[in-house]
């Protein structure tokens, strides 16, 4: 009561001053009425609530989300924290969902206003978002709080563990606590969570399915350069070339994340010498050395085709994008630094030989050199995707175990 207190007086004292500086930083007010619980919302009772604070986590609640969708017959309300949040939950859950929005500020009059019309039944925070405000509030209505994917970093750790007189009462508010991995479970016991409710459910981005091939791309080790941006087939194809004079059966297969790159990609291409081809066109790495993937929804299934993937959006500032699509299938991953949509992930992958970050194109043609170079390394890489795959599968299942017993 106290903290709500005082939390409620400090955010009219910080208002005005949070108004104004969103005018030269709209980042700042994005979805602030939304956060404050002003939003126009369809009648509503008895919903399941799943917050992911960004893309991150909205990328790994989407299949839990459709999972509790076929399996429930409540309604679903989607909450994020961030515009890109909402943008992605938007696009992969707009035709699941019922009612997409942001999650209200920590402060009582907000979380009020969102509880009186979403009226959940239950709230599923994915990782770790802890709100003092909110869970005190939920457990005062008698509303089911859950914490899923719960992970936290040794650092965070550290900080949450010195301050565990506060997180405790906190964390004793939350019905049910699911965590990515043993560690992560007892860090959250050390803090304070009950021992009893606190448990291992593995990893939600793992739970992604094979996708059968309906298309073969011909012979030859191939690289995949899947979702590359602006820059980065600059910097991919380059290396391709010299790596290509050392190891005439590699092959690369080049796709651009957005179809208006496609002529540049081309120009580059051309630009080698080498023979090239177009997906579109049905060319085969029988005749070429390169082709451009210039189709629409074929690269997570081209992935099983490949030998070794990497990934785009990591070499510039987009943050990377999903190296699960490939590492399902045991292919090696190798990315950029720029990898925080999928830090978490690559957190695990890079623990072992499934995944290396890279820092520039001298770093990425090493790392091919010793996998194409090295049947026994390439061999441990592998074995190394599959590892981490077998430690990781199985969360969804048992989320909506846990979901059936508490609805």
């Amino acid at each position: 009561m106290i903290y709500g207190f005082f939390s409620t007086v400090i955010f009219f004292i910080i208002l005005p001053f949070w108004l104004i500086i969103g005018i030269f930083k709209p980042k700042l007010l994005h979805g602030f009425k939304q956060k404050l619980g002003f939003f126009d919302a369809p009648a509503l009772k008895d919903t399941i609530v799943f917050y992911g604070v960004s893309v991150g986590e909205v990328i790994a609640l989407e299949n839990l989300i459709k999972k509790t969708k076929e399996t429930f017959d409540n309604k679903i309300v989607v909450c994020t924290g961030t515009k890109t949040g909402q943008e992605i939950a938007n696009k992969k859950l707009g035709d699941v969902a019922d009612f997409i929005t942001y999650f209200p500020f920590d402060f009582p009059f907000c979380i009020g206003h969102f509880l009186n019309k979403v009226n959940p039944k239950i709230v599923i925070v994915a990782e770790t978002e802890l709100w003092p405000n909110f869970a005190r509030l939920v457990k005062n209505r008698d509303i089911k709080l859950m914490i899923i994917n719960g992970r936290i970093s040794d650092r965070t750790y550290k900080s949450y563990k010195k301050l565990s007189f506060f997180f405790k009462p906190i964390l004793r508010n939350y019905d049910k606590i699911l965590t990515q991995s043993e560690q992560d479970n007892k860090k959250l016991i050390s803090i304070g969570s009950n021992p009893e409710t606190t448990t291992v459910m593995g990893n939600l981005k793992f739970d992604i399915t094979k996708r059968d091939c309906d298309f073969n791309l011909g012979s030859g080790r191939i690289i995949i350069a899947g979702s590359t941006h602006a820059g980065e087939d600059e910097l991919i194809i380059p290396v391709f070339e010299k790596i290509k004079k050392d190891f005439p059966d590699v092959k690369l297969l080049a796709a651009p994340r957005h179809p208006e790159r496609l002529d540049a990609v081309k120009k580059l291409v051309v630009s080698t010498g080498l023979e090239w081809g177009l997906r579109t066109q049905n060319d085969t790495f029988d005749n070429k050395d390169i082709i451009i993937l210039d189709t629409m929804g074929e690269l997570g299934k081209a992935y099983s085709l490949c030998y070794i993937a990497i990934m785009g959006g990591s070499f510039n500032k987009t943050g990377g994008h999903n190296p699960l699509e490939a590492v399902v299938y045991e292919k090696p991953v190798i990315s950029g630094t720029c990898v925080h949509n999928f830090k978490d992930i690559f957190a695990l992958l890079t623990q072992s030989e499934a995944a290396k970050l890279v820092n520039n194109a001298d770093e990425l043609e090493q790392r091919l050199r010793k996998m194409l170079s090295d049947n026994n390394f390439y061999k441990q890489c592998q074995d190394d995707c599959k590892n981490v795959f077998e430690q990781n599968q199985g969360a969804l299942d048992r989320v909506i175990k846990v979901l059936n017993s508490e609805l």
